[in-house]
């Protein structure tokens, strides 16, 4: 879940959990005064009733008992012991309203919901010990529906969801801006510039610091590369002037080729500074990965060091960089040159064989020296880092394998070592497949 998510569903809640509240608090405040205003209109309206019969004679009660009935739908009818009738009170609401029409009318009153099989409100009064049905429209003791509820409530929930959705999103924005500038940030574009001029302090206070590291930062990468060229240059020109020296003074063949040899180490080790502190932005497309690994190993020609077990069918793509990859493949086989040899006979052997699961395509490089302790296999990576196997043999800077896994890092890839149950190590390498 994002930030914007998360932000929306906790106001979401807070708001659903506010309506909700509220709902309840203004059903019970409304509660009490429709019990009262219920109450005292039947109350009245019995008493009414009951003053216009017990004042009228025979003929005026029969006209007054019509006109009611054709007025205000209301109508009075004896009440006989062999009625039949079910009680009101059911629910709170109609306790409430029964309790206090027999505090007002008396405690003989009664209030049924049908009498003799027909629904309607029914209030059972006398008049002079004579008791009467009052029976009127049932809609004056019925609280409000729960429809009516349903509908106001709802427009209130969508109102607050939607109120949460752009409180989220005017939260979220600088938030995402910032994301969106430091992921630029990591891809090595330093040109990224956030709003300084944002009305909140703290966002303002962070957008002029993040502005202020990228600058800097965008500095610091620039006399880098103008500080890796130099010493490129600076070191490589003495590394020539001492090659041709060496060529022209040097007259014993032995210590001619040990100065030669000696030169083109430091040569090398300059090469894996400058690959390890190349700038992180590559582009990839669809690289025939076949004919890459083929490339590299052609280029160890001595079969006496490193002989190759090349096990990759033609026309397997993946997304990558030509560069990047001829880079990784290099470094493993040269890794394996100097520290795979077998014991028997002194020779590197290299298979390289693949599988294709899904969108993924692994390469294994294996090869079968003495590996590494397991503790250490995840120091492999780090700069500068030697495995035990490889002191006797340390002429490399320890340098290959954090460049291969950085190398792989640029291009989406990824890299895990482990020892062959047998003995060796192995390098898996995953790559997307291009498309």
């Amino acid at each position: 879940m994002n930030l914007f998510w998360r932000t929306f569903v906790l106001l979401a809640l807070l708001l659903t959990g506010g309506v909700a509240a509220w709902v309840q608090t203004l059903r019970q405040l409304e509660f009490e005064p429709r019990v009262a205003q219920a109450a005292q209109q039947l109350a009245s309206l019995v008493n009414l009733s009951r003053a216009a019969l017990q004042y009228s004679d025979g003929i005026n009660r029969i006209a007054v008992i019509k006109t009611m009935s054709e007025r205000e739908a209301v109508r009075i009818l004896p009440r006989s012991k062999d009625d039949r009738w079910e009680p009101l009170e059911t629910d709170r609401f109609t306790r409430q309203v029964g309790a206090e029409l027999k505090s007002r009318l008396g405690d003989d009153t009664l209030l049924a919901r049908s009498v003799n099989d027909e629904p309607a409100l029914w209030i059972g009064f006398t008049i002079e010990q004579d008791p009467y049905w009052l029976q009127a429209d049932y809609a004056r003791v019925e609280p409000l529906t729960p429809s009516t509820w349903i509908v106001w409530v709802s427009i209130a929930l969508l109102f607050s969801v939607l109120g949460a959705a752009v409180i989220a999103s005017l939260i979220n924005k600088p938030l995402k801006n910032l994301s969106f500038a430091a992921s630029r940030i990591r891809e090595g574009e330093y040109d990224s510039r956030l709003d300084e001029s944002n009305i909140t302090t703290e966002i303002r206070a962070v957008n002029i610091g993040f502005n202020r590291m990228a600058r800097e930062l965008a500095k610091v990468e620039e006399e880098r590369a103008v500080m890796l060229a130099g010493i490129s240059h600076d070191l490589r020109t003495p590394l020539a002037r001492l090659r041709l020296e060496a060529e022209i003074s040097v007259a014993d063949e032995e210590a001619r080729k040990a100065m030669a040899q000696d030169i083109d180490q430091l040569d090398a080790i300059i090469d894996k500074f400058m690959d390890y502190a190349r700038p992180d932005d590559t582009k990839t497309k669809p690289v025939d990965l076949g004919l890459v690994i083929e490339r590299e190993a052609a280029a160890f020609r001595d079969k006496s060091q490193i002989r190759f077990s090349l096990r990759l069918p033609p026309g397997i793509k993946v997304q990558g960089d030509d560069v990047e990859l001829g880079r990784v493949f290099a470094n493993l086989f040269e890794n394996a040159r100097r520290y795979g040899r077998t014991v028997e006979t002194g020779v590197a052997k290299v298979k390289v064989s693949h599988v294709i699961t899904g969108d993924t395509v692994i390469v294994t490089v294996r090869d079968y020296g003495q590996g590494v302790p397991p503790e250490k296999l995840d120091q492999l990576t780090t700069p500068f880092f030697r495995g035990d196997a490889a002191r006797t043999a340390a002429t490399g800077a320890g340098l290959g394998l954090a460049i291969v896994k950085k190398a792989l890092q640029r291009i989406g890839a990824s890299l895990e070592l482990v020892n062959a149950r047998d003995g060796g190590l192995m390098a898996h390498i995953r790559l997307r497949r291009a498309s």
